[in-house]
């Protein structure tokens, strides 16, 4: 037999048991804050990674003899794709954080990230994607300035890989712009 029974007559004996276990569900999002803590950590390893590469860029250009133009471009290319790959971490730490773990209380705070206001995945998703794409795009650009040293074999899988970076961040935008024209649809229909 049904019970067609209203939702709180029928949830009133469960309600305790079920309360419990969606608090509990809820509070497992915060298993996700070490891997967090731990991005950080990969942001100070990155960093170290940046003032080392400096450093041999600032040792190899006083001594100007050892070095070509062509090695100071590679070199300032590797420094880009360092803070590019760290700001992407940033993305990824405090985005992700806002997103599924916890709200940032940085409403007064001056130096409160514009993005972060209006956060979401799909919002996440698209910004983790053009960086991505930048991130692929200097490395591109150092394989063709070192062209001469990769084979032809390696430069075309990049730009095939470039490509597909740019064919999938397209896909995602289109797909995130067809939920929110769908959402907004919705929400007209119910007002």
């Amino acid at each position: 037999m049904i019970n067609f029974a209203s939702p709180t007559q029928t949830e009133a004996p469960m309600n305790s048991p079920i309360k419990h276990l969606e608090s509990f569900i809820f509070a497992s999002r915060w298993i996700q804050a070490p891997l967090y803590l731990g991005l950080i950590v990969a942001q100070i390893v990155y960093c170290w990674l940046f003032m080392v590469e400096l450093s041999h860029l600032v040792h190899n250009a006083i001594d100007a003899a050892h070095i070509s133009e062509a090695e100071i471009m590679l070199a300032v290319l590797g420094l880009i794709d360092v803070v590019m790959i760290a700001n992407l971490l940033v993305m990824v730490i405090v985005g992700g954080y806002e997103t599924f773990v916890s709200r940032l209380d940085l409403d007064d705070h001056p130096d409160q990230p514009e993005w972060l206001s209006h956060v979401n995945a799909g919002v996440l998703k698209i910004k983790l994607s053009t960086a991505i794409i930048g991130i692929s795009s200097i490395h591109l650009l150092k394989s063709f300035i070192n062209a001469a040293n990769l084979s032809e074999q390696t430069l075309k899988w990049q730009v095939i890989i470039h490509v597909v970076f740019l064919f999938s961040a397209l896909a995602m935008a289109l797909v995130d712009k067809t939920m929110t024209q769908t959402l907004a649809l919705q929400n007209q229909k119910h007002h």
